[in-house]
């Protein structure tokens, strides 16, 4: 699964264009091809996950004699050429979507086919999923994939340091000290990394199990929410890591990704989702993950970076594009999708992947995942978002982050209000 930018400035005329450009037109007129018929399939994947996407087509094309399935692969311009296809009124008929607080509107509710459709079981798939695919209680895409965040850790370094592995229940103070033992600026060794612009999207589950958010749940406030005393709490742990040379600064101009540091064996800790896995399992790090810790006796709360696959509202073929979305989300093709965590119990039961250590604590922290993002709360969260996220960026840098988000609040109301 893949997070994308949500800035979008295309005007008509570039969209038009842009759709023209990027629609596949393989299919004839009438949407046939070779005499049969032509589902469009947009999807975000690249290489070996597009590949696994192409062999769920043809699957899907073994049943189902009559059809061709169109797979549009459109990479990192997924954002704007879905939203160019949108404004010409000629969207793929089915689709990859996260961000539904912006397409629901193009996007058909799923509510009735699911409804009716006795061989979907519902209740297989993980519920807190559905959280993220939502917007004023319809659903509009079936879960695909997810993942939640964890602590990845050196089993190396900790061994080194006489540290114990971390455990379920552990705290963000049993975590500074372990940051502050495995740190050795000699050797340009740090206990955990820090973003130095931090994705805020990726923070919510920190400031989550403080007891704060970033705005209120009926999404129409966020004053007494992003600059509370929980909140700032929350995102002021970060900063002062990186201002007490505990934690590095990563990711901005001329400084190392975390993911680069711990494969180099000079990073204690770091959090992140299940994307990397591979590439430490290839750089022979010794790696473990855990649970985040908590705020004392506070839940821990997970945050899931999930992706479903949607229906187009302008769709020509719905109940076809209905036939798809149900093999996708079969456990045939979740089995099929190795790049992915499971989003099935059956699939999770039969393949036992919970059971494994370096994968349980992403189910665990699934099964704590019982909050909605504040982009899915508000359908201006963008404009808001620019503000906290220049906040946060400060606050990262070390500066007090109660009167950023104080600022951030003040500048953003407006955007609230509308």
């Amino acid at each position: 699964m893949k997070k994308k930018n949500m800035w979008f400035s295309l005007i008509l005329a570039v969209v038009v264009l842009v759709m023209s450009a990027c629609s596949s037109n393989n299919a004839s007129v009438d949407g046939k091809k070779d005499g049969k018929t032509v589902l469009r399939f947009a999807t975000w994947d690249t290489g070996d996950t597009l590949k696994i996407q192409q062999d769920i087509a043809k699957a899907f094309e073994k049943e189902n004699k009559d059809v061709k399935v169109q797979v549009e692969a459109y990479g990192d311009g997924f954002d704007q050429k879905i939203a160019a296809s949108f404004g010409a009124k000629n969207p793929p008929d089915v689709m990859y979507m996260w961000d539904f607080t912006t397409y629901h509107q193009s996007l058909e509710p799923l509510d009735s086919f699911a409804q009716k459709d006795p061989d979907i079981k519902m209740d297989d798939f993980y519920e807190g999923l559905f959280n993220y695919s939502k917007v004023d209680d319809k659903l509009y895409g079936m879960p695909a994939g997810f993942s939640t965040m964890v602590v990845y850790y050196n089993k190396k370094l900790f061994d080194e340091y006489q540290i114990s592995y971390p455990k379920e229940g552990w705290t963000w103070d049993e975590f500074r000290e372990i940051a502050k033992k495995l740190t050795d600026k000699s050797k340009k060794q740090y206990g955990f990394a820090v973003s130095s612009e931090p994705d805020t999207y990726d923070l919510q589950g920190l400031v989550w199990s403080n007891g704060g958010s970033f705005i209120s749940e009926d999404g129409k406030k966020i004053d007494g929410a992003m600059n509370s005393p929980e909140t700032v709490e929350a995102l002021q742990l970060y900063g002062d890591m990186v201002k007490d040379g505990i934690a590095v600064s990563t990711g901005g101009k001329n400084q190392q990704s975390a993911s680069d540091i711990f494969k180099a064996g000079k990073l204690g800790m770091l959090i992140n989702g299940i994307w990397p896995i591979q590439g430490y399992k290839d750089a022979k790090i010794d790696f473990g993950t855990a649970m985040t810790p908590s705020f004392g006796s506070k839940p821990v709360k997970g945050l899931i970076a999930s992706s479903s696959i949607s229906i187009a509202k302008d769709s020509k073929q719905k109940d076809l594009a209905w036939k798809f979305v149900k093999f996708f989300s079969s456990e045939q093709a979740i089995k099929m999708r190795t790049a992915d965590l499971p989003v099935r119990k059956s699939v999770v039961e039969v393949t036992k992947v919970n059971e494994d250590p370096l994968y349980k604590p992403f189910y665990t922290m699934l099964e704590q995942a019982t909050n909605t993002p504040a982009f899915l709360l508000n359908k201006n969260w963008n404009e808001v978002n620019r503000n906290l996220s220049a906040a946060i960026n400060a606050a990262m840098l070390g500066q007090d982050a109660k009167p950023l988000l104080d600022k951030a609040v003040k500048e953003s109301e407006k955007y609230i209000a509308k």
